[in-house]
């Protein structure tokens, strides 16, 4: 598997969560690619998990990836605060 950096970071609104099955899923889905990973952080003063969302540094065409992201986030209801990180 190639090196994987961060992409993305996000927190979702409160009382809202997602599992880490279906968050690969999206994030795969919005990559078009299986050789992704996904990871959570405890909240710091809120509370609020933050998602990160790793792939491989040669990501192409990262603005189509981030707007399927943002679909697949809304399609599930899940309203997400997507922050890019490279």
């Amino acid at each position: 598997m190639k090196h994987q950096i961060a992409i993305f970071r996000f927190t979702l609104s409160p009382r809202q969560s997602v599992g880490p099955a279906l968050l690969q899923a999206l994030w795969a889905h919005a990559c078009q690619s299986p050789q992704v990973s996904v990871g959570r952080q405890p909240g710091a003063r809120d509370g609020q998990p933050t998602y990160s969302l790793y792939a491989s540094q040669h990501l192409q065409d990262l603005p189509l990836v981030e707007r399927r992201l943002r679909e697949a986030l809304e399609a599930h209801n899940l309203r997400a605060s997507l922050i890019p990180v490279m």
